[in-house]
């Protein structure tokens, strides 16, 4: 069962902390660095509470992302204002999400993974030739929300509310994970035939809990929506789904702080390695079968592990 702990919280924070002042004497491009880190860790802890606690693995999450960032840019444009904009593009994605998770729930391993990777590319395949959502030119246009006193026109305001987003859904996850609901889905993935005895609804827990991951994957979306303002269908090809997969294990499944180093490793390599070769899929590589081979916990999970020995 998943526990806040004063590690965690302090690790969280510690994190979250360092992006902030990352985004304050950064510059311009640490801005945007520090934006992309927590957009991408949004979406890794949506499919930690997917994966991590329900053992839902799923190559649909960049597809369910996409969702939100549509709904969002829609409903904009259709006149909604920013914050009713954005209520709307969560519902989507956890509406997509909750319709994929009760079909696929019923399925295990590699086949649920497939089946949410044929949701993904039916989203992908629609938003590539539907006109009205512009089809493969994409939408953009897409006005950002205000904040009292702050705007969110320039990029120190926007990456500052980024973070404050990330905390948030960092937030709401450990609030799902420690409800009695919560508990109820971590049964259902640790012995779903002891929770089935129980009393507890294996695949209508397993559906719940997806929709619930699916609506933070949205909260993504918006935020990737509103920090490029255009969209277009390429943010929902399987390979994102890939790529949140990737930096879930790279920092820790089932840690919810996991995907925060993870994402923020994985951003900051990347444009690294970048600079000095165009295979920087390579060193991201390398580190992730180190991470493997260490055990498998991950970043965070690692640190945890020495954490708990220094104190022991």
């Amino acid at each position: 069962m998943f526990r806040l702990d004063p590690m965690r919280i302090a690790l969280m924070v510690l994190m979250l902390v360092g992006l902030e002042a990352a985004a304050i004497f950064g510059g311009f491009f640490g801005r945007e660095i520090v934006t992309e880190i927590a957009i991408l860790a949004i979406l890794a802890i949506s499919l930690d509470l997917a994966a991590g606690f329900g053992g839902m693995v799923s190559l649909g999450h960049g597809a369910i992302m996409g969702l939100g960032a549509y709904g969002y840019a829609l409903a904009a444009q259709a006149g909604l204002p920013p914050w009713p904009a954005a209520a709307l593009g969560v519902a989507a994605a956890g509406l997509g999400g909750g319709l994929i998770g009760a079909v696929a729930a019923r399925m295990q391993g590699i086949f649920f993974i497939m089946a949410t990777l044929a949701f993904g590319q039916m989203i992908w395949a629609l938003s590539f030739t539907a006109g009205w959502l512009g089809g493969d030119n994409g939408l953009g246009g897409i006005d950002r929300p205000s904040l009292p006193f702050l705007g969110l026109t320039d990029p120190l305001s926007f990456a500052s509310y980024a973070v404050g987003l990330l905390l948030l859904v960092f937030l709401l996850a450990a609030a799902i994970l420690r409800s009695p609901f919560g508990r109820a889905y971590q049964a259902v993935h640790e012995n779903p035939s002891r929770a089935a005895a129980l009393g507890v609804a294996p695949l209508r827990i397993r559906a719940i809990g997806f929709a619930a991951s699916s609506a933070l994957a949205g909260v993504a979306g918006v935020l990737a929506a509103q920090h490029m303002q255009f969209i277009s269908p390429a943010m929902m090809v399987w390979t994102a789904s890939g790529e949140v997969l990737v930096v879930l294990i790279l920092g820790g499944i089932g840690t919810l702080t996991g995907p925060i180093m993870g994402a923020a490793v994985f951003v900051g390599l990347k444009y690294w390695a970048a600079g000095w070769t165009d295979h920087w899929h390579l060193v991201i590589g390398i580190l992730l079968i180190a991470v493997v081979m260490a055990g498998g916990r991950g970043l965070a999970g690692q640190a945890e592990d020495w954490w708990r020995r220094a104190w022991a």
